[in-house]
């Protein structure tokens, strides 16, 4: 995880000071890309623990289309409970707990038409999940790409995009991690991503984000009968809150450790059908959590 450590080190060296959207302040670097070998581990950050359980819950979360944040609430995730307040769902006459077109409508149900009075509803083969307020017409981004993968595996359009310019202003924290991209090795037989995210909370989010679209890739590597190749991270504004800064310090001062394995036992015959309880971490000894706010 040198990579991710020498991205800390570059924000404080050279990192600019800029005002965001939150008043905190941050210091910012813009432009920047790193690389994770995923046949050599799984790139969890072990210069402090991260918590597992809520990257896992929240990609499948993700992956269904939901954009209610119940779902995460009932297995104790509380990482979007800030932007779901009443306060925050109002400003965009949402009932609290609605978050609008998020990630999830945004790769399940892209473009999708407007329909006011249509209630949250499940498709016709129970996997998609339909945001109120939309009709089922989008296009389901997740199940175009893994078909792709399967049929024409050196496309240069296996792409998934988060970011919808007509609805970005509907949402309390529009997508931060904005593109990704698949790439098949067809003689080694392997998948690799890489992602483009446009903003960047380096000391809390992007280990979340890391380990995120790693195990994204294993995911769906798995269902289209392939290995894993490379998770590559690039970044547009990549920034360390100002109150995060002695955080990162302490961080840097940690020696990483080796990297844990992510052991996935699961009868999935699509990339839809996974549980919480197919993904086995092992090995992982991390240095203690390092506390941090988030800026809302």
């Amino acid at each position: 995880m040198r990579a991710y450590l020498d991205l800390l080190q570059r924000i404080l060296d050279e990192g600019v000071e800029r005002g965001d959207r939150t008043g905190t302040g941050t210091r910012s670097v813009f432009g920047h890309q790193m690389r994770f070998n995923l046949r050599e581990g799984f790139p969890l950050v072990t210069t402090k623990k991260c918590h597992l359980k809520s990257i896992i819950h929240e990609l499948l979360w993700f992956l269904r289309g939901e954009t209610r944040v119940q779902p995460l609430q009932d297995v104790s995730v509380r990482i979007w409970n800030d932007w779901a307040t009443e306060e925050a769902c109002a400003k965009f006459d949402r009932e609290e707990g609605f978050l609008g077109p998020i990630y999830g409508h945004q790769w399940r149900n892209f473009g999708a038409s407007k329909n006011p009075s249509a209630p949250e509803q499940i498709d016709d083969e129970g996997r998609r999940l339909i945001a109120a307020g939309y009709n089922p017409d989008g296009a389901d981004q997740i199940a175009q790409l893994v078909e792709t993968i399967k049929t024409n595996p050196t496309s240069r359009r296996l792409i998934v995009s988060g970011w919808n310019p007509q609805e970005a202003d509907q949402v309390a924290l529009p997508p931060c991690h904005t593109l990704f991209q698949f790439y098949v090795d067809v003689e080694r037989k392997e998948l690799s991503c890489q992602l483009y995210q446009r903003s960047a909370d380096v000391f809390l989010g992007v280990p979340f984000n890391i380990a995120s679209y790693s195990l994204l890739t294993m995911m769906i590597a798995r269902v289209c009968d392939l290995g894993v190749g490379d998770f590559v991270h690039t970044f547009g504004d990549a920034h360390l809150y100002n109150n995060h800064l002695e955080q990162a310090k302490l961080q840097l001062s940690r020696e990483p450790r080796p990297l844990p394995t992510m052991r996935i036992e699961s009868e999935a015959k699509t990339i839809f059908d996974y549980k919480f309880e197919d993904f086995h971490l092992e090995n992982y000894d991390p240095h203690p959590h390092i506390k941090a706010a988030v800026s809302v």
